[in-house]
């Protein structure tokens, strides 16, 4: 009986412990609000269009998030690595929702140079239209 309890006691510790550990994992990642204008892009652009979002971005390096724009008529919308005021490469395209929604797809994933680079402010999101095919808004993920 007394072994029982040990082991009693320890599957209550055991569980206890994952308990606490369990709701601390959303701390584990950066929720960065994104707000996308024309004169962010490089070069800056005239446009009305506008947008905002929230990326999601966490240790293990996976995104998720998504962008909502107003005013322009996106034709791709991409995470691209860069710093502000210089253009990069695409990271992870986006996933158009609707008419003006864009959002990460599941399962996407920085690698570690990527990652490096979102910590020292260097990713950004743009949305491309007919017009502006190189990017009609920008906006740097800040974290």
């Amino acid at each position: 009986m007394h072994a029982m309890s040990r082991r009693s006691l320890l599957t209550v510790a055991i569980a206890a412990g994952v308990l606490v550990i369990g709701p601390a994992y959303p701390a584990l990642a950066e929720d960065v609000q994104v707000m996308l204008s024309g004169s962010q892009e490089v070069p800056p652009v005239t446009s009305s269009g506008s947008g905002s979002g929230m990326i999601s971005i966490r240790d293990d390096k996976t995104v998720s998030g998504s962008v909502t724009t107003t005013g322009v008529t996106g034709t791709m919308a991409h995470i691209h690595n860069g710093a502000a005021g210089k253009n990069g490469p695409v990271v992870i395209p986006l996933t158009k929702t609707g008419d003006n929604g864009w959002a990460v797809p599941p399962g996407a994933k920085l690698t570690d140079a990527q990652y490096t680079a979102f910590k020292a402010g260097d990713l950004y999101v743009n949305v491309h239209s007919a017009q502006h095919q190189g990017g009609e808004i920008r906006g740097q993920l800040k974290p």
